[in-house]
């Protein structure tokens, strides 16, 4: 059973579908966004290799010619020099505008192929067939895409909004476990936001999930892609509540970026931890109670989330480093630091002026 959830954005809106064999119905889902039957699929060589003769198979049965281009693995191909090649390669392959470009894959190859397809011929439909469990509840909704720099993730993009997503359960079986553990950072997130009884939710049902459950997966994808599409309605280039999103995310980033996006740190993990010091840092400031923190934190060990800094992957961090990365953050406005905090669970908002002494001396107390 297929479930559809609706992003409403007027003359952007699309939906996202959720269900087991999608990519084997791709071809007919698709074809309607393709009026010249050319589509262009964008992937890297582990998808390319699991699942790409099924998508294939699906757009020839459709009568959608296609191309396709198979990038190299991991997060260092979020960069200038692979936004060079991806766009160098549809041009030399002769795409035109009024073409559709299939991103293929986790984060990085939607985040990458939607700003490229936005930026080629200034401007190329996309659809988004996320494989990965993060991708599916957060980077392929929201037509935010992006490269990284050495200055700090994501800080080069536009908001270009996918035609149609499609979020294959099945592709989830072949995922590490260590990939489907970082995915499920970006659904808990929901409930620490804004539904607490989502966090109750997962609490109760995340060691099901992560085993491979595909109930509660197919719950919590709908769940996530409902809230998250929803503030994206409300909010679509984040001028208000869709900042609650990066909950976690300010940490995250400098994270990743202090790590040099090597792989040796996965998003989901870095937001885990991002999550966790938000709320540390709230209850530190007697914002969030204490017993939240530890709800919080306790939820993230059981879960399996290392949130230790000090045996973080790509430790040892210096705080000095992470605190100039935030610094640098979209958020921050007249150079004061931005950081989503929390009321408790479920109460998150923005702080756009968030004690920078405080978060310094728990990121040094926490890296000691």
């Amino acid at each position: 059973m297929t479930e559809v959830v609706h992003a409403s954005l007027g003359a952007r809106a699309y939906d996202v579908h959720i269900g087991a064999d999608l990519i084997a119905r791709a071809g007919a889902l698709i074809a309607p966004f393709a009026p010249k039957r050319r589509v262009f699929v964008v992937t890297d060589q582990n998808v390319a290799r699991l699942h790409r003769p099924a998508l294939i198979a699906s757009l020839d049965a459709a009568g959608l010619k296609n191309w396709t281009v198979t990038l190299p693995v991991g997060e260092a191909q979020k960069s200038f020099q692979g936004l060079e090649l991806l766009t160098r390669h549809l041009l030399q392959a002769g795409i035109e505008r009024s073409d559709l470009v299939i991103a293929f894959g986790g984060g990085v190859i939607g985040d990458l192929a939607g700003l490229g397809a936005g930026l080629l011929k200034r401007g190329i439909d996309f659809v988004q067939i996320p494989t990965t469990l993060l991708a599916q509840v957060d980077s392929s909704v929201g037509g935010k895409t992006a490269i990284d720099t050495p200055e700090g993730k994501n800080l080069i993009g536009l908001f270009h909004q996918p035609k149609l997503v499609l979020a294959d359960l099945n592709v989830l079986t072949t995922l590490p476990e260590r990939e489907v553990r970082a995915g499920y950072a970006e659904i808990v997130k929901i409930g620490l936001i804004a539904d607490p009884q989502f966090f109750t939710w997962c609490e109760t049902n995340a060691s099901a999930l992560l085993a491979g459950d595909e109930a509660a997966r197919a719950h919590a994808i709908r769940h996530a892609v409902a809230a998250k599409a929803a503030v994206v309605a409300a909010d679509e280039t984040e001028q208000g509540d869709r900042a609650l999103l990066n909950l976690g995310h300010t940490f995250a980033h400098a994270l990743e970026a202090s790590a040099g996006y090597d792989g040796a740190l996965l998003h989901g993990e870095a937001v885990a931890v991002g999550m966790k010091l938000a709320f540390e840092v709230s209850a530190e400031l007697g914002l969030a109670p204490a017993a939240d923190y530890a709800r919080v934190a306790k939820h993230l060990a059981a879960a399996g989330f290392i949130t230790d800094l000090r045996k973080l992957p790509g430790a040892p961090y210096d705080p000095d480093q992470l605190m100039a990365i935030m610094a640098r953050d979209k958020k921050a406005q007249d150079g004061k630091l931005a950081l989503v905090l929390a009321r408790g669970i479920g109460r998150a908002y923005l702080d756009r002026d968030a004690p920078a002494d405080v978060v310094r001396e728990l990121l040094q107390q926490e890296t000691k």
